[in-house]
């Protein structure tokens, strides 16, 4: 669950974080906030990804009983 998790989750944002302040990041004017924007978004990808993960996880035990 937990690598299902990170992989989905890690990866989408990471992309995300990526689209929305890469240019940023590119012309070099990175802030405080642009490092806190590019840390946390990937963290709230990961976090949507594993609750989903759980979720499925918790409904497939719940076939089997």
């Amino acid at each position: 669950m937990w690598l299902r998790g990170a992989r989905l989750g890690l990866s989408i944002g990471v992309l995300q974080a990526v689209i929305n302040q890469g240019d940023v990041w590119l012309a070099d004017n990175e802030t405080f906030g642009t490092v806190v924007k590019t840390i946390v978004s990937p963290l709230i990808t990961f976090s949507v990804a594993l609750v989903s993960a759980a979720a499925t996880y918790v409904d497939k035990l719940k076939v089997q009983s």
